[in-house]
């Protein structure tokens, strides 16, 4: 498996895409692959990336390229991040400690979710990087500061919190996978929908050896860890206010990130609760179906915050090219979440160090046709972007 996922023949993010596809049932491949509602939004992240143009430096020669950044004061080897997918061992077997372990090895930041199926001090111990705790409020303000506790513990070094989930969003194709039939425990739901998981014998076989269909052990209810089936659920009722950011920032006394930011509003309201960096991001295209792409919106918190936090993006990303476009519109670094889920799938750590690595490459081949020596020279002068991107006014 993992020799089919270094060989030559993976160029691309898309090409660890097909053989996740081809690895994992319908019902995990699409909880990856999918957005919420129409997948309007899910599309446009992407598609975005073609209205932004190069404006290359040519007859310049570059030695090297230098990949290095500087993220809440520690220096990464790229600028991109391994984002927060939930449900990683859905995909591999210790899913969350193998994606920890590959951002380690590469000198960057793996970002735990609190929807995750491995206890985070073994995430933590997988990785020779920063690790980032990206909190839910899920089981109520208790059960969430025991998992802040315990990250802060364990060596987490900045908190995430995410606002843009007072409900999960409407993903058609897990309702059509039969999601909720498969974790209802009845046979009878779940009849239809078991052919998924026996057409992956190779993976079913993983899987039961993994433990099976897993609980959340980062929150801890009364009578033990969350069960998997409860996710909906928990979420509608652990919305995250304004306010909470109060008792959050006396729960930890590290850097704050606030995740899912689309307006310059949301971006000074951030900047006014104290928080390090802002992540502008609309879930992966998973929760508000039509909402703008998160790189048509980058200018606009660029400019609002004026940088008195960090910027960061996610959503979209496939490509070098990508990375480079968003750090010449603000963003100190990306994150990505489905680049690296495809290749946790099709492969485990060697599939995630493989998606790294497409990233690395595209970078040093950008950079170099660019005339740019280091991601810490680009800038809006190496990009055109259309006339009617337009910025929202500052105040």
């Amino acid at each position: 498996m993992s020799r089919r996922v270094t060989s030559a023949q993976v160029v691309n993010i898309g090409d660890l895409r097909r053989l996740a596809q081809r690895r994992l049932p319908r019902v995990a491949f699409d909880y990856i692959d999918g957005g919420a509602d129409g997948e309007v939004t899910l599309r446009e992240n992407c598609r975005v990336f073609e209205d932004v143009t190069f404006r290359p430096r040519s007859a310049v020669v570059t030695v090297g390229s230098d990949l290095r950044t500087r993220v809440l004061g520690t220096d990464l080897g790229l600028p991109l991040l391994l984002g927060p997918v939930g449900s990683c061992r859905l995909f591999y077997p210790r899913g969350e400690a193998v994606a920890a372990r590959a951002a380690g090895a590469a000198g960057t930041v793996y970002v735990l979710s609190t929807l995750s199926g491995t206890r985070l001090e073994e995430v933590k111990a997988a990785s020779r990087g920063p690790c980032w705790y990206q909190v839910y409020l899920c089981g109520g303000r208790d059960v969430a500061l025991s998992a802040i506790a315990r990250a802060k513990a364990a060596g987490f070094s900045a908190l995430v919190v995410t606002i843009d989930t007072p409900v999960a969003g409407l993903r058609e194709r897990d309702f059509r996978n039969g999601v909720k039939e498969l974790l209802s425990g009845r046979p009878s739901s779940a009849l239809p929908f078991v052919w998924q998981l026996l057409a992956r014998p190779r993976w079913l076989a993983y899987f039961l050896a993994d433990g099976g269909l897993m609980s959340f052990p980062n929150i801890v209810l009364p009578g033990g860890p969350m069960p998997y089936a409860d996710v909906g659920a928990a979420l509608e009722q652990s919305a995250v206010g304004w306010d909470d950011l109060r008792w959050l920032r006396d729960a930890w006394d590290g850097p704050i990130v606030i995740k899912g930011v689309h307006t310059a509003d949301d971006a000074r309201r951030a900047v006014d609760v104290g928080a390090s960096a802002v992540v502008v991001s609309n879930h992966g295209g998973r929760q508000l179906d039509g909402v703008a792409p998160t790189l048509r919106v980058l200018p606009d918190v660029v400019e609002a915050v004026r940088g008195r936090v960090e910027v960061l993006l996610d959503g979209g990303i496939r490509r070098g090219a990508d990375v480079v476009k968003a750090l010449c519109l603000g963003a100190r670094a990306v994150l990505v979440g489905r680049a690296y889920a495809y290749g946790l799938g099709a492969g485990g750590e060697a599939g995630v160090a493989k998606a790294i690595q497409i990233f690395r490459a595209d970078l040093v081949r950008t950079l170099k046709l660019l005339g740019c020596a280091s991601v810490a020279e680009l800038g809006a002068s190496y990009v055109d972007v259309p006339p009617d991107w337009r910025r929202e006014p500052s105040r």
